[in-house]
């Protein structure tokens, strides 16, 4: 336990209460990270990549996340995702809106007031293009759509364009699928999402939560996009109302999942999954459903990425006095992406 920790130890790369507003104040330069404190971009700006990842891509990372609006309550999107460059990745250059929300069809999918959750991006090098995930639903629904969302794009600062959403998996049953799932006459819906255990009346398996949604596909939401060293890509999503995570192997070309998945953590309610790899051992990071609470993280292995997975316990420690928050909250964030160090072996960012 102590050994897999240190292995494993957290460089918070950035944890801040987010606010949008401008700074006016001259540009700044970094030479070392400042956990809890305002981090500003090439213009002297608040950066606004709320929920992001980072990718890696020739000699430059690229930070997408999603542009928050000071005064607008929620996830609602009103501008769409933000783009961040690095050579260091203390100081970040604005790049501008890599995905913007439709402004003039009120019928188009990623119309303004939408939600676009957790953007991730990640380059596909049989198609020579860049290719973003995120978490959508449509404007006026909250949390009941549960899709996901693509984007794709011939250069990782964009501008990115929307292709599609849906609901993963439709039709297909996952590879650990059990008997009591097929009986499609014992079948649950849930009125409305509340984000924990409370979702749900009983098990997810007892009341065939998988079975629920196996014509229209699965229910896809806090989300992630990991790519392997053999080049295959795989989409990680909680579903099942949160109750249990799915693992998606996504086709050659990272716009549609390939039919292949499986079912991990049944009933265990993880969220904001961040999956990574050391020394041959897929590592995943995770949070309970408390909705807008933060809560202890949540780390997991295994030998083989669609399992069997093991969770090991929080694997946070230190304090924030900046913050006065502590491991036992994640220090008042949530994981969302791990960035592995490229000049330590040893050495993971971890974005919350």
């Amino acid at each position: 336990m102590n050994y897999t920790k240190s292995l494993l130890l957290l460089i918070i790369a950035s944890i801040w209460m987010f606010s949008c507003e401008q700074d006016e104040k001259p540009e700044t330069y970094y030479d070392k990270f400042h956990p809890g404190e305002i981090w500003k971009d090439n213009n002297g700006v608040h950066i606004n990549a709320h929920g992001g990842g980072v990718l890696p891509h020739k000699d430059t990372y690229y930070w997408y996340g999603e542009h928050k609006i000071e005064g607008i309550e929620g996830n609602f999107a009103q501008v769409g995702v933000h783009c961040y460059s690095s050579k260091d990745l203390y100081n970040w250059k604005d790049e501008g809106i890599a995905l913007e929300v439709i402004k003039d069809d009120p019928n188009h999918d990623i119309t303004k007031g939408c939600i676009i959750e957790r953007p991730k991006v990640v380059y596909n090098k049989k198609t020579n293009r860049f290719v973003m995930f995120f978490h959508f639903e449509y404007k006026d629904r909250w949390y009941e759509s549960s899709r996901a969302g693509v984007a794709i794009s011939d250069t990782p600062t964009g501008p990115f364009t929307f292709v599609k959403s849906y609901r993963p998996n439709a039709g297909v049953w996952p590879q650990n699928v059990m008997e009591q799932h097929k009986d499609l006459t014992n079948r649950a819906e849930k009125s409305y999402y509340r984000g924990g255990p409370g979702s749900l009346p009983a098990h997810a398996d007892s009341v065939n939560m998988l079975g629920s949604h196996y014509d229209v596909g699965q229910m896809a939401r806090d989300q992630t996009v990991f790519v392997d060293d053999d080049g295959k890509a795989y989409h990680i999503y909680s579903s099942e109302s949160n109750s249990t995570i799915h693992i998606s192997l996504l086709s050659d070309d990272y716009l549609s999942e390939s039919g292949v998945f499986y079912r991990i953590f049944p009933n265990s309610y993880h969220e904001a999954p961040a999956l990574f790899k050391h020394n041959q051992t897929y590592y995943m990071l995770s949070s309970g459903c408390t909705a807008w609470e933060p809560n202890e993280a949540r780390l997991s292995s295994a030998p083989n990425i669609f399992g069997p997975w093991t969770e090991i316990g929080n694997p946070a420690v230190g304090y924030n006095k900046k913050l006065d928050l502590g491991p036992e909250k994640t220090f008042g964030g949530q994981s969302t992406f791990v960035l592995p160090n490229p000049r330590s072996k040893r050495c993971f960012y971890c974005h919350v």
